[in-house]
């Protein structure tokens, strides 16, 4: 079958954005679930980072402030783990109560993993009224708790 002339060139055209529709869905396929991980403790922001974006499954994006975070909701994450406390450089950045109540406004779908370093149950109940999925303490073996966590929440 002999294609000539503008039939030919229209083909080609077909045939180019049917293989880069064909490229762009197998590479979604491969692509990670999108995690944001907001925390002021730069310590703890490279540890979570280093844990999970070793981990082929998970895209990470690391944040200091709860502002930051918010300013990029409309990356749409699967799942956001945010710290409790979340002191910021100046009084008016906002803390991990007011970061969720902001980002439930916004969207209320996406999944929120609070991490605190205290075991509170006061902060726990305010946090979970607030729309909170999960809270972690801070021990010594958080990381693992996280995992499992992260891996209960995302499938």
């Amino acid at each position: 079958m002999f294609i000539s002339g503008q039939g030919k060139g229209l083909f080609v055209k077909r045939i180019i954005l049917l293989l880069l529709l064909l490229t762009a869905l197998r590479w979604q396929s491969y692509m990670g679930r999108l995690i944001f991980f907001i925390d002021d403790d730069k310590v703890i922001l490279n540890l979570l980072e280093y844990t999970f974006q070793s981990r082929h499954d998970y895209d990470v994006v690391c944040y200091k402030t709860g502002e930051e975070c918010l300013e990029n909701l409309q990356r749409n994450p699967d799942l956001i783990v945010l710290d409790h406390i979340l002191e910021g450089v100046d009084e008016h950045t906002l803390n991990g109560l007011e970061t969720l109540k902001e980002i439930r406004r916004i969207n209320r779908e996406i999944p929120v993993v609070i991490l605190t370093g205290q075991g509170d149950d006061k902060l726990l109940s305010e946090f979970m009224e607030n729309g909170a999925d999960k809270y972690l303490t801070k021990d010594d073996y958080f990381i693992n708790s996280l995992i499992e966590t992260i891996e209960q929440v995302l499938n």
